[in-house]
């Protein structure tokens, strides 16, 4: 079951439409843009809400994703490095997120 936050959450994100890959050339170019769009409407939604948590960015293709994510915890700041691929056979094939073995903790000022 779903929580009422978590509704309002997803309906504010534009739906992907464009069911394409890495593979379909210019329907992936479409799927892109759309996957633009609802990370960008995602993290509008949390900065709004007091609640940014992460940073992505993509290369060129789209094809290879990589940022920071971060919480906090007792007055400190918990910071990690992620980085994914986008599998051939997206969007059945779901990414599979790897995590950098060094975590970061800053003291908040």
């Amino acid at each position: 079951m779903v929580d009422e936050a978590t509704k309002k959450t997803l309906a504010a994100i534009p739906l992907l439409k464009t069911k394409a890959g890495p593979r379909d050339a210019d329907l992936w170019v479409q799927r892109l843009k759309e996957e633009y769009q609802a990370l960008i409407q995602y993290v509008q939604t949390n900065k709004q809400a007091d609640n940014d948590w992460f940073r992505l960015e993509s290369n060129q293709e789209g094809t290879r994703w990589f940022g920071k994510c971060w919480y906090y915890d007792q007055l400190k700041r918990y910071e990690f490095n992620v980085e994914f691929d986008i599998p051939v056979t997206y969007p059945t094939t779901a990414p599979e997120i790897a995590r950098s073995p060094s975590w970061t903790a800053k003291p908040l000022n």
